[in-house]
């Protein structure tokens, strides 16, 4: 065979193997099952989280929980088997439903739960008991033996054993707790200490009381403020496109003001400086070496501090101190050089300033379309938190399976996880941050589908009924596995710096400076890892929304478009995140200004400043809930537009998608842009014509 025919041949399948590996994004067109290793793992691990609270369930370990156990391991209200070497275990307490113990106010502060023998009785004493009598007839009346079975009834009063297997005189009256059938006293005045504990910021129990009965009095103004938060959370979703602009350009006013301040006050610093250096330097030959040298490393330091603050130009003072120390002409220099920096950057970011305004426009515009938007917060909050209360029932369970084990300190019996099982807590642990980063995933990959739809969309009238539920639909049939890749890698970085955190929280005050410092770097490597991995998986579920592509193929080309537009990114996250600051700030402040006109005209207490407290926190929480989906909208549309830019040119067959105000800022750009096209050529030509008319120099003419 011809060897030329051989090596065209080559060519041809290395273009065609090219030409197949090249990204082509089609939107909304193909959609395929994507990550379904990933998928039927994330099933095998949730079957495991299943299989534990069957496990706790089938072993008694939640029967224990809700029906209560006595210190021999009998549970209440059912027939018991005995345990070996645990004596008066395997007793029959059909009629005996209610867990009582004889010391209830003794409590292990440490682990947080009561050191006093319990026992399962028939009744709760009702009314307070002071004798031993009392507790003898109130056994014989009720048949309810409130001291330990083997001690019978009508010898209460006699018998020695009375002072440690009996109940603390007086015995306070309680009443069973639903559900959970634990006798608990009426009043809870033992459980001050414990409450003392859990709230260390309260010295004075007169205080923690005003404190709760100032939130009791006030229940019904911290609904109404929460109500209030919410509405003006939705409501700021709806006309921050409207009010965008406004507080995008007066940040922008801001730090150009700032930079021009600060730039000018540096320069007057020079100017003192220059006048009046030669007086300083004579004080300073006066001072002996060390001074010299202190003054010498002060300076340096500050020197730091004054750059820092002049290129976030605030805290000028701190400028004003370096050079009034003998700081050196080029440190000055350096700083003007600084603030002639920002704003020059100011400037040339001024377009990149209006791109994010017009994604802003276009967000508010795909609230207005896509209203059920305003629901996922809900939703995800709602999943979010009956996964928590399972989670946390299964882990109460786990508290109460395994072994009776008998507690070396107290005698009484305890059942614990032992051998392997004892790794099933870690297992349920992982779950939880697996989990629920995976339901916060769904969250992004289902707004990403919703607006990628409506991007992709060329009219708008053509929409589905509910894109949010189509979203929802595509996510469940294809993209599971997708998401649980991107949830499963964000819990690989963040369980570690859990691990670390609780480290540093144990060891608080007892290691050393390295160490500690040490660890806090790392905690800080990790969570800067976290939300970079954060913002590429959320990237990724929109590329996978739009083209239906693995996690890692979505993550690569996702990564490709942002690096390309990296100005462009950057100046969103930054103006945007401040933007989207502002706005919380404003939902913030005000409700706690309604609150504190609501709660001060309100002259029935004195304390409302926990009520107050607690509505600022909620209005942040709900604020920064809404607004993150706000974010989320707009990260995903400035995806959509590059790609929309990159592939399309607005030609016939290369049509682009974007919205109205999104074509202004590209006919704007392209203006800008042949704008500076012919004032360059306009320069070659002046260049060019003069060097035609340039003169021939002497000598060069011929003969």
């Amino acid at each position: 065979m011809d060897p030329k025919r051989l090596s065209s041949s080559s060519q041809q399948q290395v273009r065609l193997r090219k030409k197949r590996t090249k990204r082509e994004w089609r939107p909304l067109e193909d959609r395929s099952c994507t990550d379904l290793p990933w998928f039927l793992l994330f099933t095998v691990f949730c079957v495991g989280m299943g299989s534990i609270c069957g496990f706790t369930i089938v072993t008694g370990g939640a029967a224990r929980l809700v029906f209560g156990y006595d210190s021999y391991g009998n549970t209440c209200g059912r027939r018991n088997e005995q345990i070996e070497g645990v004596k008066l275990s395997g007793l029959d307490h059909r009629d005996r439903k209610f867990v009582f113990f004889l010391d209830p106010c003794n409590i292990d502060i440490v682990q947080r739960k009561i050191k006093s023998m319990a026992l399962c009785v028939s009744l709760c004493p009702t009314e307070e008991l002071k004798t031993y009598q009392d507790l003898k007839r109130f056994a014989m009346v009720n048949g309810s033996e409130l001291c330990s079975y083997e001690l019978a009834g009508h010898k209460y009063p006699g018998l020695p054993e009375r002072f440690t297997k009996c109940p603390k005189l007086p015995v306070p009256p309680s009443k069973p707790l639903p559900v959970f059938n634990r006798c608990t006293p009426v009043d809870i005045s033992c459980y001050a200490k414990f409450a003392e504990a859990v709230v260390t910021f309260v010295g004075d129990n007169s205080v923690l009381h005003r404190l709760i009965a100032g939130v009791a009095a006030s229940k019904e103004i911290i609904i109404g403020l929460c109500v209030l938060a919410l509405v003006l959370s939705m409501i700021l979703m709806v006309i921050i496109r409207y009010i965008s602009a406004i507080l995008v350009w007066i940040l922008t006013s801001l730090v150009v003001l700032g930079s021009l301040a600060g730039t000018s006050v540096l320069w007057w610093l020079y100017i003192d400086h220059r006048l009046y250096g030669n007086d300083t330097s004579s004080k300073a030959a006066k001072e002996t070496k060390e001074e010299v040298e202190i003054t010498r490393d002060s300076g340096q330091a500050l020197l730091v501090y004054a750059v820092a603050a002049t290129v976030f130009t605030v805290r000028k003072s701190a400028a004003v101190r370096n050079l009034k120390e003998g700081k050196k002409e080029s440190e000055c220099l350096v700083c003007f050089l600084f603030q002639i920096i920002l704003l020059l950057l100011m400037l040339f970011m001024r377009k990149r300033v209006a791109l994010t305004i017009a994604l802003f426009h276009v967000a508010g515009k795909v609230f207005i379309h896509l209203p059920l938007l305003t629901l996922q917060p809900f939703v995800t909050f709602l999943a979010l938190l009956l996964f928590w209360i399972y989670w946390i029932l299964v882990l109460l369970f786990l508290g109460t399976t395994g072994n009776p084990v008998q507690n070396e300190e107290t005698g009484l019996t305890e059942f614990r996880l032992t051998g392997p099982l004892q790794y099933l807590t870690w297992y349920h642990a992982v779950g939880l941050v697996w989990i629920s980063e995976f339901i916060l995933a769904c969250q992004q990959m289902t707004v990403a589908g919703a607006v990628v739809t409506y991007y992709f969309t060329r009219d708008k009238n053509r929409l589905p009924v509910t894109p949010i539920l189509s979203s929802v639909l595509r996510l469940v049939r294809y993209h599971l596995g997708t998401v649980a890749k991107g949830s499963f890698i964000i819990t690989l970085v963040k369980i570690p710096r859990l691990i670390l955190m609780y480290i540093h929280n144990q060891l608080k005050g007892k290691e050393n400076a390295c160490a500690r410092c040490l660890l806090k770097t790392c905690i800080c490597c990790l969570w800067c890892l976290e939300k970079c991995l954060n913002y590429l998986n959320q990237n990724a579920y929109a590329a996978t929304a739009i083209n239906s592509t693995s996690f890692c193929t979505s993550a690569r080309d996702a990564f490709v478009i942002l690096v390309e537009n990296a100005l462009r990114v950057a100046t969103i996250n930054a103006v945007g995140d401040f933007v989207l600051f502002l706005g919380k700030i404003l939902i913030v402040t005000s409700t706690a200004f309604a609150g504190v006109l609501l709660l001060n005209y309100q002259r029935d207490y004195a304390e409302w400043l926990l009520p107050l407290i607690i509505v600022c926190l909620f209005s942040f929480l709900v604020a920064h809930c809404f607004l993150s989906i706000f974010e989320i909208v707009v990260d995903v549309l400035f995806l959509c537009f590059a790609i929309d830019t990159k592939y399309n040119d607005g030609t016939p067959g290369k049509e682009f998608f974007m919205d109205k105000a999104l074509m202004e800022f590209v006919e704007s750009s392209r203006r800008l842009e042949r704008a500076v096209e012919r004032g360059r050529s306009r320069v070659k030509e002046v260049a060019s014509e003069g060097a035609e008319m340039k003169p021939m120099a002497p000598g060069t003419s011929s003969a």
